[in-house]
């Protein structure tokens, strides 16, 4: 497993080496403070088991640099701008809860 952060596709869905490396720290934390892994984790290190989350899109780091799961992996999967806050993604629609209000 850590020979497929040698490769450019994890690099690449993550968004670069810094966010990459951001989000192996802060998903390895959650997994630290008793967070559920999101792949089958027997026999797999802490390690392992986040590398296999990001490869299988079960986590993606958004706008604000917080470790987010997807709600739909298939339908996000290396679909540009599909994570908040990417490259490509749409801007909220006027009225909707993304919105900020002026209460």
């Amino acid at each position: 497993m850590i020979d497929d952060l040698k490769e450019e596709q994890i690099v690449n869905k993550v968004g670069g080496r810094f966010k990459l490396s951001t989000l192996i720290q802060k998903r390895m934390v959650a997994l630290n403070t008793g967070a559920k892994p999101l792949v089958e984790a027997r026999g797999l290190d802490k390690m392992s088991i986040v590398i296999r989350e990001i490869l299988e899109d079960k986590i993606y780091l958004d706008s604000s640099g917080n470790v987010q799961l997807a709600k739909n992996p298939t339908v996000m999967a290396n679909i540009p701008g599909a994570y908040p806050g990417m490259p490509g993604s749409a801007p909220p629609v006027p009225g909707s809860a993304a919105q900020a209000t002026d209460d």
